[in-house]
């Protein structure tokens, strides 16, 4: 990705006679590869961005479309691979690195960046019209009318996703009914699975460990100890699982619509089916696995809301409601499930 060639970095006076405009290839390579995979897993993501500012794709002329994103690599990275072989411009917001659908909520991907950003980079004196190609998801963050009033550009929302762009800029800058659908499926979900196992891998190993040796800590080095701690072993770790890649895998299908419902709810399935299974054992036992585990579960699945299009700020804040009732059902849970040790 050819960014860094731009009039600013030649000069220190030269913005002052012409606007500061970088290239940026379509091409991929080998670090933008690598970057992905390590976004993907969780690691840096928050200092994977890219400088603000005006960017040339191709040859583009004063006439050619303008799009607008954020200037989290990644976005970046999707959007240029999509648009390949075209000549645009591609105004790149400051949004502290974050993409376009979550800036928009926190309100980075916004009115007043979008107006600073278009004076900053002196768009008007290097195009001919007046028009600028949003994402649609970053809708929420951009007051369309204060656009206008502030820089005399009309914002026009483009498709949700980017490989829809090249069909709706040539169908004249219109957008499809299925271009406007918001949609979470599969595939998408499990891209987003492996920064959840990774993130979580860490607490949920410490309750492993935690359910593994309490037993034996407690109550002395024995096989029925040991067979206990090998029992929340595999508990712990099936909680793990299911919070982190079952329960997005199963999202759709799963009752409820709140996430921590969901997340309860496939936590007794799997405390009810680890029972069956003869991992645990005892009534008491078994109903304290389906509160930890639900609880547990519940969490981890909860934390999933900040990957899913379909969530909101006010949507978050309902599901923290939860959190006392899951500390709660949690506890009595982990006390009910260690009676087996001592009868």
């Amino acid at each position: 990705m050819d960014s860094d060639k731009c009039c600013c970095k030649q000069s220190a006076n030269c913005c002052n006679s012409s606007p500061c405009i970088r290239t940026l290839s379509p091409d991929w390579g080998l670090s933008d590869i690598l970057g992905m995979i390590r976004v993907r897993l969780g690691f840096g993501r928050m200092s994977y961005g890219m400088e603000p500012g005006l960017y040339a794709m191709g040859s583009p002329t004063p006439e050619s479309p303008v799009l607008v994103t954020a200037n989290y690599k990644l976005t970046v990275d999707v959007l240029r691979r999509e648009l390949r072989g075209r000549d645009l411009w591609i105004l790149v917001l400051d949004t502290a690195n974050i993409n376009v659908w979550c800036a928009a909520g926190k309100g980075s991907f916004g009115t007043a960046e979008l107006a600073k950003r278009i004076e900053t980079t002196r768009l008007a004196e290097i195009v001919t019209h007046r028009r600028l190609i949003l994402p649609q998801l970053g809708a929420p963050g951009v007051a369309a009318h204060k656009v206008m009033s502030q820089t005399r550009f009309h914002v026009v929302y483009g498709p949700v996703r980017a490989k829809d762009i090249p069909e709706f800029l040539d169908n004249g800058q219109k957008a499809t009914p299925q271009m406007r659908r918001v949609t979470f499926p599969l595939g998408e979900r499990l891209v987003l699975t492996p920064v959840e196992l990774r993130q979580q891998f860490r607490p949920a190993l410490i309750l492993i460990l935690a359910l593994g040796f309490a037993p034996v800590v407690l109550l002395g080095w024995n096989r029925g100890m040991c067979n206990h701690g090998l029992r929340g072993v595999v508990c712990g770790g099936a909680c793990w699982l299911a919070g982190c890649l079952l329960g997005p895998v199963l999202l759709p299908w799963l009752p409820g619509r709140a996430f921590w419902l969901k997340g309860a709810f496939l936590g007794a399935a799997l405390a009810a089916g680890l029972a069956l299974a003869g991992v645990v054992q005892g009534l008491l036992p078994a109903l304290g696995g389906a509160l930890w585990l639900g609880a547990g579960v519940s969490f981890l699945l909860m934390n999933f809301t900040g990957c899913a299009t379909f969530t909101s700020q006010s949507g978050v804040k309902q599901e923290m409601k939860a959190i006392p009732a899951q500390i709660a059902a949690g506890t009595l849970g982990l006390v009910l499930w260690s009676t087996n040790w001592w009868l």
